[in-house]
């Protein structure tokens, strides 16, 4: 990636300092791998219910539906995120578990071979699986609370990022 002049490092800005999406044509194609993690604190009186429930609500089962949720939003991140590539997504996969205190570990790990990354990608499977539990779980309080989203790992590109999870 070129350095435009006046953008201070910023991809997405062109010359004139417009919006403009990554040129990604003269990269090699890798094997692109980028993990993301979201947490949730839910109030104790949710996170009993849930756990008394199997995870159900009258909406069905929270974490499955969760799960599905984050997948398609994998998927569809290029329709969601103006300059994201479509990428040919080859391996996703979600993991909920619970923690400490009342939270939710959500973490998306997301697979290709391409000219570019998935960090976007993970990123965007774990919010909309939280923002789905949210959802789900809303009528026992919206005291819920999405306290992170972060990327834990990128590897394939220039840039490796954290350890592989």
């Amino acid at each position: 990636m070129k350095k435009r002049p006046g953008n201070a490092g910023l991809s997405h800005l062109d010359a004139a300092r417009r919006p403009t999406m990554v040129g990604v044509g003269n990269k090699a194609v890798t094997h692109r791998i980028a993990a993301a993690e979201a947490r949730m604190v839910l109030p104790a009186a949710v996170a009993r219910a849930l756990q008394a429930s199997g995870h159900r609500t009258a909406k069905g089962p929270v974490f499955d539906t969760a799960i599905i949720a984050g997948v398609m939003a994998v998927k569809r991140t290029a329709e969601i995120i103006p300059f994201c590539h479509p990428l040919p997504i080859e391996h996703c996969h979600i993991d909920i578990a619970r923690g400490a205190r009342n939270q939710l570990r959500i973490r998306c790990r997301v697979e290709t071979h391409h000219k570019t990354g998935v960090e976007m990608e993970a990123l965007t499977g774990a919010s909309v699986a939280a923002l789905t539990i949210y959802d789900m779980c809303k009528a026992l309080s919206h005291e819920i609370r999405i306290v992170e989203v972060r990327l834990l790992h990128k590897s394939g590109g220039r840039r490796a990022v954290g350890k592989a999870r």
